[in-house]
């Protein structure tokens, strides 16, 4: 049977609606942020850091690793941090599964967090695992609450297009 379009994108459209279960450990919200790095800068005024060189943040379990991290913080103090590449240009996330002994890995060349909605955003590059699943594309967006992800590609002079997905079979008695 020959695919048109638009049953490619139905397809597409039902595949990324399946949940990939990830949910992000829980407690990790209320533990303090820890940062390292080789400089940081700090604006009062706006609420921003600036860390640079070899950047390490940790809150509980969740880590993020770059070169450059930008952490802003609003009136709420809710925090969105943007980080970017590190040695070989990407910049990277981990984070224990709820109730699990696993991780959910990513990592792109710029990753940005929002503690507010618990989403993180991964631009170019991006992958996240999660057990033995992968997606990979130039954008995926991951949800730590509804335990969803968005992955786009498109065609450009280093990419085909096309977004790559690995499930794993679940065994189920």
């Amino acid at each position: 049977m020959k695919l048109n379009r638009f049953h490619v994108t139905c397809l597409l459209c039902a595949l990324l609606a399946f949940p990939v279960t990830a949910l992000a450990e829980r407690a990790d919200r209320d533990q303090p942020v820890n940062i390292e790095a080789d400089r940081v800068t700090v604006d009062d005024r706006s609420k921003t850091h600036t860390f640079e060189g070899n950047v390490i943040l940790t809150q509980g379990s969740l880590s993020i690793r770059g070169e450059r991290l930008v952490v802003m913080q609003g009136a709420d103090g809710f925090e969105t941090g943007i980080a970017t590449g590190g040695q070989d240009g990407l910049a990277r996330f981990r984070q224990r599964r709820e109730g699990l002994d696993e991780y959910v890995e990513g990592e792109a060349v710029r990753i940005e967090y929002d503690t507010r909605s618990e989403q993180a955003k991964l631009f170019e590059r991006a992958k996240v695992r999660s057990g033995g699943d992968e997606v990979r594309g130039d954008y995926i967006e991951y949800d730590a609450l509804t335990e969803q992800y968005a992955a786009r590609s498109q065609r450009s002079a280093g990419s085909d297009g096309r977004v790559r997905a690995v499930i794993q079979p679940r065994g189920g008695n």
